[in-house]
């Protein structure tokens, strides 16, 4: 947090403070959630596609000889999750709409006979999967990792002029637990699943593409 506040005080950073896991270039990046990793017994040889809606699925996977899974596509959440799941050397089966439950739609074009596994966190927002396994797809789910709000939004501390960039609902959630909003804070949400946390609290925008350098665009217009 040091190096974020000597930023700020120089004026190279504008004032937009970006909730998520992963930085970005100019504006302030507060990591959002502390990640633990798991490593549960799985036989990925009996799976045809993975279902990946993040990045920290992905480092989950690295905790797995690669030669286990690689060869599996997979149907990623959003741009982001999948070009990192290409940077691992993986398929990308399709980038759905970047709010889980986009995903019942793209599994649905595939026969029930498909097998699929969801690798996620300890708590999800959406409930895609029971959705599809009523209809009688056959979705596995797997817990590799679990989070919990940051030390580091706990101490952050917030402008009345800050722009507040949120990327997944647990953004949301720990912000709320350490802070409040102003009426002169503006908010931007990557995607319909993380505005749902904010309705009725405060407005917010949210930009075409659910990426965070289009959620930066965005803020920018708003200073």
């Amino acid at each position: 947090m040091g190096i974020i506040k000597n930023k700020v005080e120089q004026g190279a950073l504008l004032p937009i403070y970006l909730f998520s896991l992963t930085p970005a270039d100019g504006v302030v990046h507060i990591p959002t959630l502390d990640v633990t990793y798991f490593q549960p017994k799985i036989d990925f040889s009996v799976y045809d596609y993975l279902i990946l809606t993040s990045k920290q699925a992905i480092e989950a996977l690295k905790h797995y000889p690669k030669e286990e899974y690689i060869h599996i596509p997979a149907l990623c959440i959003s741009k982001a999750t999948a070009n990192a799941y290409r940077a691992l050397g993986g398929e990308v089966l399709e980038e759905a709409k970047g709010y889980g439950d986009s995903l019942v739609e793209y599994v649905q074009k595939f026969p029930k006979t498909i097998k699929w596994l969801y690798l996620r966190a300890s708590v999800v927002a959406s409930d895609f999967v029971s959705i599809l396994q009523e209809e009688g797809f056959r979705v596995d789910q797997e817990v590799v990792y679990a989070t919990q709000c940051s030390k580091a939004i706990a101490q952050a501390k917030i402008p009345s002029n800050a722009v507040l960039i949120f990327t997944s609902p647990s953004s949301v959630e720990c912000f709320l637990v350490h802070h409040s909003f102003e009426q002169t804070h503006k908010a931007i949400v990557i995607g319909k699943t993380t505005a749902k946390l904010l309705e009725n609290i405060i407005p917010y925008k949210m930009p075409k593409n659910p990426t965070i350098k289009a959620c930066i665009s965005l803020a920018k217009e708003l200073l």
